[in-house]
């Protein structure tokens, strides 16, 4: 075809677009607007899967949840298409060609996600409402292919991870001064706080979590960056927005899990002993059970509820006898063992927990925002949720890839022949991590895309890192 040709059929598509377009739009059907992105994302997903990955990324923070309640189905719209046609076209591309790296799919991370997504396969099949497992084993599905496995091929290329952070941070800083500026009009109160990321974050809890995951990579590279100076006040105007944004999220299991990073962080850069820490835990243990009936009194007798003043919503972390917050929680969690203890093995089902948990509710522990029905919520915990909903294997799954995470990362970390550069990275990866394993002592997130993106792109980013390194050592061994 020549090039006239080729111009022609150009101005005549071009040209059918626009008489087609004028028609819907005279019919006031407007989605015909869609068919040039529609075009563009196919070609990508053909042309240039790890762009597609990364414009998931970009699109996640913004976009808004889609919900059935009737069969627990959600979808957040456009990011879990754009990961279900990901996941689709990167599986089919894999297995026509045959190329997909071996050291990845035989990696300790790997084999514990193998684990962990058997047994929500087996809990899903002995499931109270099946319908509702097996959507949730499928959005598993979109969120590990994708972010995971694809992940670990796309991050080979180092400067890709940065790429996917940045992605997330400014798609998230967007919506941080969004959310700011709502909460601005409402005087920065205590209370707006719960709703003003809305639509695109549905509460402060998964707003702070996502805030939190990024944290400690923006303060770390705010001190360890090397570049010019304007881009350093850059990367601190975004590490201040940052702050401002997980302050005033008023989520306390936010600030908490950074918290909790940071004592990570002083154990890791001190290199303190790991018996050392477990005898702190073990004399921890040791106090609490001594004077047991002391700490539960003292912490009866705090009153304090949730507030708008900084120090007093802080304090209010610890009061379980009038704070409706932390009151609910403790119901759920009793709930979830209550469920555990009728099925210890397969559980409820996963993704169950909302469904099924009214009837384990005892009238002594309900709180003003319980409901007869248990209709409000899952069990606010990372932890319990899969312990009530795929037993006690599933619990140990979980905790499993955890484990394999933190080994890997540790590994880079003290590795001989790793740069500088490669350790501080997984340094901050691995922190990121840990803020979300705190956080998920309070809630559980990981059903969500918003928290699914980070969790998976933090973990197949330390399995490339470590996969490099390996070939790196058998390399110079050789």
């Amino acid at each position: 075809m020549t090039d006239t040709v080729k111009i022609r059929w150009f101005y005549f598509l071009c040209a059918c677009f626009i008489a087609l377009n004028t028609v819907f739009i005279y019919h006031e059907q407007y989605w015909l607007y869609l068919t040039p992105v529609v075009i563009a994302i196919i070609g990508l997903a053909f042309l240039s899967l790890d762009k597609l990955l990364l414009l998931s990324v970009i699109v996640t923070p913004l976009s808004v949840d889609i919900k059935e309640i009737d069969i627990g189905a959600a979808l957040s719209l456009p990011a879990e298409p754009l990961m279900i046609g990901t996941m689709v076209m990167f599986l089919f591309k894999a297995l026509a060609e045959g190329t997909f790296d071996r050291n990845v799919l035989k990696h300790p991370v790997s084999l514990a996600i193998y684990a962990y997504l058997f047994w929500i396969f087996i809990s899903s099949v002995t499931s109270e409402i099946p319908i509702v497992s097996f959507k949730f084993l499928a959005s598993k599905l979109w969120f590990i292919i994708p972010f995971y496995f694809l992940g670990t091929q796309v991050f080979r290329k180092y400067q890709n991870i940065h790429w996917f952070l940045w992605l997330y941070i400014l798609s998230l800083g967007g919506v941080i001064i969004y959310t700011t500026a709502r909460h601005a009009a409402w005087g920065f109160e205590q209370q707006p706080s719960h709703w003003v990321m809305t639509p695109f974050y549905y509460d402060h809890t998964i707003y702070g979590a996502a805030i939190a995951i990024y944290f400690p990579f923006l303060v770390g590279y705010t001190f360890i960056n090397r570049h010019v100076l304007f881009i350093k006040i850059l990367i601190a105007a975004i590490t201040g927005l940052f702050g401002m944004g997980l302050l005033l999220s008023y989520s306390r299991a936010s600030w908490l899990s950074v918290m909790g990073a940071l004592a990570l962080f002083i154990i890791l850069f001190f290199r303190i002993r790991w018996y050392f820490i477990a005898m702190l835990l073990v004399g921890g243990l040791i106090f609490y059970f001594t004077f047991q009936t002391e700490i539960l009194m003292r912490l009866e007798k705090n009153k304090q509820d949730s507030s708008g003043k900084l120090a007093e919503h802080v304090q209010s972390m610890s009061n379980i006898s009038t704070d409706a917050s932390n009151k609910e929680r403790l119901l759920r969690w009793s709930c979830a063992l209550r469920m555990f203890k009728e099925r210890p093995i397969t559980g409820w089902g996963p993704g169950t927990y909302a469904f099924v948990y009214a009837p384990f509710q005892r009238s002594y522990e309900m709180t003003i925002i319980s409901t007869n029905f248990g209709d409000v919520g899952n069990a606010h915990s990372e932890y319990l949720g899969p312990l009530s909903e795929q037993g006690l294997p599933g619990l140990i799954t979980f905790l499993l890839v955890i484990g394999m995470i933190y080994y890997t990362a540790s590994r880079i970390i003290f590795h001989r022949q790793a740069s500088r550069n490669i350790k501080q990275m997984a340094m901050m990866l691995l922190l990121g991590l840990c803020t979300y394993w705190i956080h998920g002592f309070l809630n559980n997130f990981l059903d969500t895309d918003k928290l699914s993106v980070p969790f998976w792109g933090f973990t197949a980013a330390l399995v490339a890192l470590d996969i490099q390194l390996k070939k790196k050592s058998e390399k110079t061994a050789s």
